[in-house]
């Protein structure tokens, strides 16, 4: 299920338009943890024109907002590296 999960991910994160995309599945690190069983361990790292001028805590909102419902059920915990194009 991860690689649909990450999938799924990838087209909710098409709405912030980025330029650069990377998804990192990172659950078989969390192997035996009590949130691997209810979902997923992801990395991502994600540049954006949208992100120009927000600060970290606005960009992370805008992160989880297009996640959806993902972050209730198939994502257990997201790591975020949120960029402007002119930070990379």
């Amino acid at each position: 299920m991860s690689g649909e999960t990450a999938e799924l991910l990838r087209q909710r994160m098409a709405a912030l338009e980025p330029s650069s995309l990377v998804i990192e599945d990172e659950s078989h690190r969390h192997a035996g943890h009590a949130g691997a069983k209810e979902g997923g361990h992801y990395k991502i790292t994600i540049v954006a024109a949208a992100f120009a001028g927000q600060n970290t805590v606005t960009r992370h909102k805008a992160v989880y907002a297009a996640a959806g419902d993902l972050m209730r059920g198939r994502i257990h915990a997201l790591g975020i590296r949120a960029l402007s194009p002119d930070e990379v």
